[in-house]
């Protein structure tokens, strides 16, 4: 079969120790069979890996912050589109969804870009500040967790939780707070980097699970890997993960995508405690960066939704490979100089 010629742009390039998920979608979409992709790279700043990585990444565009605005980055989006005709763009960024989702319609309308994201409102009901509320409204069991937005509540909070407890940013972040001091610090470092509220949320003790999984907007579930971790970083990241067949865990994703009626891509971070209660503990609303390990248990995530955004009829998959392992590892690229220097001063490479 003679695979459809399509452009597509993908933020996310970074591979910090908390790596973004790009580069992951662009090899999940270069694996495609049934899509010949060109892969525009997006990028915020020029040090992240993907611009360089050229036999994945045909051109990559630097992009305003998405403290700079929406308008900011249509007028960055009208200038990329015209010199690179882009079919679908994938963002894989929390914080820079709120832009992208506002200018869906826009880009759509005027411009022919495609995209395939939650709505506003699936966006919000899911922010960790919400997750109380969304589990009540899902049936799901979720961590008790609290806002707050001053450091001096944190001595208060031993009133309703017990240490430890974990302290989340808004967007990005968590630690695991063993002290009203620790919390502290916590509090201030994170609300530094990402703003207030901060999150307080019950620590619950047990295996670490995750979920990579799509929905059609419309309450199916397209496809969905769930996988324990193995290899967890002090930032509390899967290294390494195996796939795992867990009937319950599927259940509840399918549940919350028949509830919620979902669009695009998430990742659902789970603890399951010893007595196998199962505790959602965040919704991250995009691919996660371990997404590569959906496509090597047979289910193409990515693909599917590009095909999704472009109004084409998608069949959900129904099983994937158990007992698949993801190994994260990092390698040292050696970069000209002049590469570095062009999409530092022109903003592309």
């Amino acid at each position: 079969m003679k695979r459809k010629k399509i452009t597509v742009a993908v933020t996310g390039l970074n591979a910090i120790d908390s790596p973004g998920p790009g580069v992951p979608v662009i090899r999940a979409l270069k694996d495609s069979t049934y899509f010949d992709v060109r892969i525009i790279g997006l990028a915020y700043e020029s040090m992240e890996p993907g611009i360089y990585m050229h036999d994945l990444v045909s051109k990559t565009y630097q992009i305003p912050l998405p403290s700079a605005g929406k308008a900011s980055l249509l007028t960055r989006l009208k200038y990329i589109h015209a010199q690179e005709k882009i079919d679908v763009i994938i963002p894989n960024f929390d914080a820079e969804l709120f832009n992208f989702i506002t200018l869906a319609d826009k880009l759509k309308k005027e411009f022919n870009i495609h995209t395939f994201m939650p709505s506003q409102a699936q966006f919000d009901e899911r922010h960790k500040a919400n997750l109380p509320e969304f589990g009540k409204k899902h049936g799901i069991k979720i961590p008790f967790s609290k806002m707050v937005f001053n450091v001096g509540e944190i001595p208060a909070l031993k009133k309703e939780f017990s240490y430890p407890l974990v302290v989340k940013g808004k967007f990005y972040d968590a630690s695991v707070a063993y002290t009203p001091e620790q919390a502290a610090t916590y509090f201030n470092k994170i609300a530094a980097k990402w703003g207030l509220p901060i999150i307080i949320q019950e620590f619950v003790i047990g295996e670490e699970l995750n979920v990579t999984a799509i929905g059609d907007g419309m309450g199916n579930t397209i496809g969905a890997v769930p996988m324990r971790k193995q290899y967890i970083t002090d930032k509390g990241k899967a290294w390494s993960g195996i796939s795992i067949d867990d009937e319950h865990l599927m259940k509840m994703t399918e549940q919350l995508f028949t509830s919620t009626k979902w669009k695009g891509g998430l990742e659902l971070e789970i603890i399951k405690n010893a007595k196998g209660d199962y505790y959602l503990i965040e919704i991250n609303p995009r691919f996660p960066a371990w997404v590569y390990l959906a496509v090597g248990c047979g289910q193409n995530h990515p693909e599917a939704l590009v095909k999704m955004a472009l109004g084409e009829k998608v069949k959900p998959y129904t099983k994937y490979d158990i007992g698949k392992m993801f190994i994260r590892y990092s390698f040292d690229m050696i970069v000209e100089l002049k590469e570095f220097e062009k999409i530092a001063t022109m903003g592309e490479l």
